[in-house]
């Protein structure tokens, strides 16, 4: 038997030593605060899960006592994991206390509270393998039958008394040993329960991190959708910038052309002119070929 308490009563030291870290985050008071605006609106939702919102009206009753500062305002995930580390605080303690036969008594401050709200259950599930040991060694149980009996038949009582007096002895051992399987049983299943909210909370944060993941692959989708637009415009940009400069510059070039022709005319009607007045008054005759030859040579050179 002292085996089997040392057993049970060494797990609670070793899930308890990371809970004094939490324990610097949430003061007691603001625990205490927690504790009674979550006890409030579970037992209102008849011992239920409570609701994203439930849980942001728990954290306003909390900030409204004790987030005064940034580093005490609380969210309502913040509290959530405070109450499921409260929980699982409970479920420890309350092993290490069935295990000892009522010898240990929690000197946890928020045990007896959480005991009332969900110790319930527990209790419940235990109530009926207790009844046997307890009433049947109590004496009070035997008195009223002996009275009842005496006056119809004393044989009766002779026949009942000795059905009473060797059961005591044999459910007592057998309740002993009933109530420290019990014990084991709890202790199991506090653990079994301890590691259930812990997968349930790996899941929820590897379901976080795949929606995360995926958020991100989304945005990088658009943003390589949007380079590829924007790369484009650049694109067609550049090359109507190259079009409009080679019709520039043919322009130009045509332009150029126009003038160098309409100079080149211009000067040979000029020579035509000068030769023309020179033959008449000389009597000479040129060509006007040639002199239009030597006309452009003139603009050449000159120019």
């Amino acid at each position: 038997m002292g085996d089997l308490t040392d057993t049970l009563t060494t797990p609670p030291t070793t899930h308890s030593r990371p809970l004094p870290v939490r324990e610097d985050c949430w003061s007691e008071d603001a625990t205490s605060t927690l504790i009674d605006a979550w006890g409030r609106r579970y037992l209102e939702l008849n011992r239920g899960n409570l609701r994203q919102k439930d849980w942001q009206d728990v954290a306003d009753a909390v900030n409204a006592l004790h987030g005064h500062t940034k580093k005490t305002h609380r969210t309502d995930v913040q509290c959530k994991n405070r109450i499921d580390t409260i929980k699982k605080k409970y479920k420890i303690e309350k092993a290490r206390v069935s295990s000892s036969d009522g010898n240990i008594v929690s000197s946890w401050t928020f045990f007896e509270r959480l005991d009332t709200l969900i110790g319930s259950n527990v209790s419940a599930k235990k109530l009926p393998p207790q009844p046997s040991p307890s009433l049947s060694p109590s004496p009070p149980v035997a008195v009223p039958i002996y009275y009842k009996k005496t006056t119809p038949s004393p044989s009766t009582t002779i026949v009942a008394l000795p059905q009473k007096r060797p059961a005591p002895a044999m459910d007592e051992g057998f309740s002993r040993r009933n109530y420290s399987a019990m014990a084991a049983a709890a202790a199991a299943s506090a653990e079994d329960d301890v590691e259930d909210e812990d997968e349930e909370e790996e899941e929820e944060r590897e379901s976080e991190e795949v929606e995360e993941r995926e958020g991100m692959r989304r945005l990088a989708r658009a943003i390589e959708r949007f380079g590829e637009v924007y790369e484009r415009v650049e694109r067609e940009k550049v090359r109507q910038m190259v079009e409009l400069e080679k019709q520039r510059m043919q322009f130009a070039k045509d332009l150029e052309v126009q003038r160098m022709n309409m100079f080149m005319d211009t000067q040979v009607q000029l020579e035509r002119i000068k030769h023309g007045k020179r033959s008449r008054s000389n009597g000479w005759s040129f060509d006007l070929r040639g002199c239009s030859v030597c006309g452009i040579r003139q603009m050449y050179l000159t120019s």
